[in-house]
């Protein structure tokens, strides 16, 4: 086809295979679409193509992914919100006609397995490395394995005693994402051989999840991350290490923290052997 599409905060450039999402940088696009910038998407990713009436004089074009073609759709699990949906073009609705054109085209450009689940990911997640931060720690993945260092604001005591986590990638099989926009907003690593009644209770207990809210965990950064995390995961070649250059750690952070704990040891919630064992780890730091 090799035509471009324009609408409001996005444009779709077809190509005889795909079709190119590129996302304008402006205050009225969705952070989530910034965040993203571009994304090529193969007609082989898709199930179908809708055109509905749009609000306020507009048309909408939206293509709908099949299960399983692209992490971010599979990760946000139906969460988003309709603006922030990547998969959605919104156009004036005098390009109707235009729209209905591009629809077809796209239609007929879809493969025989259209109605079926994918097999492997079809459309690419953000590349690492990349990390964010949560209510209660900060998780980073460098494209091997996934990290949480907690917040001695924020973690819970549970965490605290857990100690600062690395989970390696054959080590996981999948994440959860709970949005931040709804009560419980989270992300959950998901262990092999692991099911969700033997998550160790809620996530504000659990070494393998940091909790959202309160400004934390911002869809634009922690869904990429989750996509990313489950292309990785569910990937059948190895992922490269792109990992960041070590930075020494803050010794006035380490002392925090280790005050922090023994608050926790003086309140009772850590014996003195494990507040021996976590200052000794901290200690080792410097």
């Amino acid at each position: 086809m090799g035509d471009v599409l324009a609408g409001f905060h996005a444009a779709w450039e077809f190509d005889t295979d795909s079709v190119l999402i590129r996302f304008e940088r402006g205050i009225r696009t969705p952070k989530l679409l910034q965040a993203l910038g571009e994304r090529r998407v193969p007609y082989e990713a898709l199930a179908a193509v809708e055109q509905v009436p749009g609000k306020r004089g507009t048309v909408v074009l939206r293509a709908v992914p099949r299960p399983g073609a692209d992490p971010l759709m599979d990760a946000a699990a139906g969460q988003l919100k309709e603006g922030c949906d990547p998969y959605r073009l919104v156009l004036p609705a005098e390009r109707d006609a235009l729209a209905g054109y591009y629809a077809d085209e796209i239609r007929s450009a879809l493969g025989p397995c259209a109605a079926d689940p994918a097999e492997r990911h079809l459309v690419a997640a953000p590349a690492p490395p990349l990390s964010f931060k949560a209510y209660d720690g900060k998780a980073s993945f460098d494209g091997a394995a996934v990290a949480f260092r907690w917040f001695w604001t924020g973690a819970s005591s549970a965490k605290w005693k857990a100690g600062d986590q690395r989970f390696p990638l054959d080590e996981l099989s999948g994440v959860e994402w709970r949005s931040p926009d709804a009560a419980g907003g989270c992300l959950r690593l998901v262990r092999r051989g692991q099911a969700p009644d033997e998550y160790p209770g809620e996530a504000d207990q659990d070494p393998a999840a940091v909790v959202f809210g309160m400004g934390y965990g911002l869809v634009h950064e922690s869904l990429p991350f989750a996509a990313a995390v489950l292309e990785a995961v569910r990937s059948t070649t190895p992922v490269a290490a792109l990992r960041l250059p070590s930075a020494r750690p803050d010794p006035g952070g380490i002392a925090d923290r280790i005050r922090h704990l023994g608050a926790l040891h003086d309140a009772g919630l850590l014996t003195d052997d494990e507040f021996s064992s976590k200052k000794a780890q901290l200690l080792a730091e410097l």
